[in-house]
């Protein structure tokens, strides 16, 4: 899928920031500019209002002309000011704060990205590693720890002090749920003392806003992790992700998608590696390998969830099929073709 779009100059110059990003007006060019907004604002007002379309992280100078159409003076403005005009695109109503599994985001900066946004704009955020990681991976980042199991894994307390209280202190009106990314772990885990971890977790962490977990081991995607997330109130993230079973076998699972919540995750194709697929794809400003299946399992995900008027959330990232914002685009209007 291609959208038209302007010439555009740079996304990042030395002139002042906010100027317009294209160098000169070209009316054919500019028709097709505004014929493709009319189109976004079109399938916005078709789309249910509790389904949420979004990305994963979004400063990529690549979008230009896709998601930004201004100028901004350096890379640092674009960090600092692009989520505004993210939020402003017709079709973005939700965005994955993936930086906040590195490190908890601090309250200053999530002030920041709350004077940003929209009143009815929800974020997911990422919860920070040292609570979702198992075990550290046999990585020379990690140093001593690589390869060690990690003694705070879903670790509640951790959790509330260190990531929910700057949430909670200058993001509340923003926040949608808490993606619990449980990550491959370096030796096997029990998929039955997962269960028991992950629901002391959902009993004992704050529950101003809802949690999604999502997995990296097919392995712990059974029953009893089902029941785990219903008797706590959350929900599985669908994940699109190269090791998981796809989207249609998640579905399978009982009880699964019978949730108030609905959470998809599209990352990797079945087999791709992640730094791969970064290199093959980048700028990210076209659809590069179309998946065509996982785009008719997403919207199959959406209308059933649709039929129990839960609320859905859907984070695309790049790599997914090769601009994140474009997959976007087309699962909108398969969603509002769909009879």
């Amino acid at each position: 899928m291609t959208r038209p779009r302007r010439a555009k100059s740079p996304l990042f110059g030395e002139e002042e920031p906010q100027l317009g990003l294209f160098d000169r007006a070209e009316p054919d060019t500019d028709y097709l500019f505004e014929e493709q907004q009319r189109e976004l604002e079109t399938l916005r007002d078709r789309l249910p209002s509790n389904v949420r379309f979004g990305t994963s992280s979004w400063t990529f100078p690549g979008w230009a002309g896709l998601v930004y159409h201004q100028r901004y003076a350096n890379q640092r403005a674009f960090l600092r000011d692009s989520l505004r005009e993210y939020a402003a695109h017709p079709l973005m109503r939700t965005v994955g704060i993936d930086r906040g599994y590195y490190t908890p985001v601090s309250e200053q900066d999530l002030a920041a990205y709350a004077a940003q946004l929209p009143d009815d704009f929800r974020a997911a955020m990422k919860i920070w590693q040292r609570v979702t990681m198992p075990g550290y991976p046999r990585h020379p980042r990690y140093g001593e720890n690589a390869g060690r199991r990690n003694p705070d894994f879903l670790n509640a307390e951790l959790f509330a002090q260190s990531v929910h209280a700057p949430a909670l202190g200058a993001f509340a009106r923003h926040m949608g749920p808490w993606i619990v990314e449980i990550a491959p772990s370096p030796f096997p885990l029990d998929p039955a003392w997962f269960c028991d971890k992950l629901g002391a977790f959902l009993r004992d962490a704050p529950r101003d806003f809802p949690f999604a977990v999502e997995l990296r081991d097919r392995r712990l995607l059974t029953a009893d992790y089902a029941k785990t997330l219903r008797e706590h109130g959350a929900s599985h993230v669908f994940n699109y992700w190269s090791r998981m079973p796809t989207l249609a076998e998640q579905m399978r699972v009982d009880g699964l998608v019978d949730t108030r919540l609905v959470v998809t995750r599209l990352l990797l194709p079945p087999g791709e590696r992640y730094a791969e697929l970064k290199e093959a794809y980048a700028p990210f400003d076209r659809i590069v390998s179309p998946q065509p299946q996982m785009r008719q399992d997403v919207v199959r995900l959406v209308r059933a969830a649709l039929e129990r008027d839960a609320e859905c959330y859907v984070l695309v990232n790049n790599k997914a099929e090769g601009s994140s914002p474009l997959t976007v685009h087309a699962l909108a209007k398969l969603l509002c073709s769909a009879p």
